[in-house]
């Protein structure tokens, strides 16, 4: 090898270690996060099990081989539940926080249609509207005057429409109810008479029990009856006019996220996108048995209400989407992407599931049954 090669190489192989080693140093950075949450400790589905707010972290940790350590705090460990979003957007206790985007209704009236519309897209639209139709972008543009980064982590299905001390038997009965109601449809109920009040998750139970308030909605049956709701309330209705989706969510501070390398910021996203789905798929598994168990075991009496409470419903749901529409460009912007994509998926869904479902299911559980 002559003196000429020789030199090179070294030249070459030592400018090659300098030039990488900011790279490696990166690589092997370790990170070690905090994330808050808005439920109760031990809650299946939002804090523990699959697609929960631990589940979350242990994937992220698993996935970055240790790289991302993510500690998880129940509602009320470390800030109150309904804290969470103020405090991971400061950064300065904790970089992140899971809830639901129309927790922070207060905060940005867009921020609602993240979780669920009224009378709006079931899981496969609005995962579509999400991903494909532009409304990630959207919600990124939302959150981005708060230093925060939403990730979508899980998504409930369609929604029973809740608990009630007492039978719903037509429009009436909602005038002067206090029920327990987040967000958009709170709003609405207050539209149609009623007093809904925003109430975390482990409180629901006390409250419905003494008579503090008169209704109350969650989730679904499974998640419903580990709360004990049943036990305050025997009347459960049917109808999920009001969270048809229903994704849960992880924010993430601003600054926190951009010191991430481009890789563990793909595992972060990968993580949140299994959560999405495996939670999704969890509970469509366990709410049948669990509404099984709670009408034919705990004298729950489920289904719809009348058809004049939807009608009142939907149109308080019009006016309010329309009177908020046009007071801000923003949530002019989120309302119109929202519902074009709706207008075209409702076509697909019309020939796909629609027609499955009232041509085709009845028909063959009568053959293969």
């Amino acid at each position: 090898m002559s003196m000429q090669r020789r030199d090179f190489l070294k030249t070459g192989l030592a400018g090659g270690a300098i030039l990488g080693a900011p790279a490696i140093v990166k690589a092997q950075e370790r990170f070690n996060w905090r994330m808050t949450t808005t439920w109760p400790a031990g809650l299946p589905f939002f804090q523990t099990g699959p697609g929960s707010a631990t589940d979350f972290a242990r994937r992220v940790e698993e996935m970055s081989d240790g790289r991302i350590r993510i500690r998880v705090y129940s509602g009320g460990e470390l800030v109150p539940p309904f804290e969470g979003f103020g405090a991971a957007s400061s950064g300065r206790q904790v970089q992140l926080h899971h809830g639901c985007a129309y927790y922070w209704a207060g905060k940005s009236f867009a921020a609602q249609y993240f979780t669920s519309v009224p009378f709006g897209m079931t899981f496969q639209g609005h995962n579509a509207w999400l991903n494909e139709g532009g409304g990630y972008e959207l919600y990124q543009e939302v959150y981005e005057p708060f230093d925060l980064v939403p990730l979508v982590v899980g998504c409930t299905g369609v929604q029973p429409m809740g608990w009630f001390r007492e039978p719903v038997e037509s429009l009436k009965d909602f005038q002067g109810l206090n029920i327990r109601m987040p967000g958009l449809a709170g709003e609405i109920y207050n539209g149609i008479g009623a007093n809904a009040r925003l109430l975390p998750g482990g409180e629901l139970f006390a409250a419905l029990e003494r008579g503090a308030i008169d209704a109350a909605e969650w989730v679904g049956p499974y998640s419903d009856r580990e709360l004990g709701l049943h036990r305050a309330a025997k009347y459960y209705y049917s109808s999920g006019w009001h969270e048809a989706a229903t994704s849960t969510e992880v924010v993430i501070n601003r600054r926190v996220w951009d010191s991430l390398p481009k890789d563990l910021q793909a595992i972060v996203r990968n993580a949140a996108a299994a959560c999405n789905i495996t939670s999704h798929m969890w509970l469509e598994a366990h709410n049948a048995d669990a509404l099984d168990d709670l009408v034919n075991n705990h004298g729950v009496q489920f289904g719809p209400v009348p058809d004049d409470v939807i009608q009142a419903l939907l149109e308080a749901t019009k006016d309010i989407l329309s009177d908020k529409a046009a007071e801000d460009p923003l949530v002019r912007r989120v309302h119109e992407s929202y519902f074009r994509f709706k207008a075209r998926h409702d076509r697909w869904q019309a020939n796909s599931e629609t027609m499955f479902q009232t041509q085709i299911r009845d028909l063959g559980h009568k053959i293969l049954t």
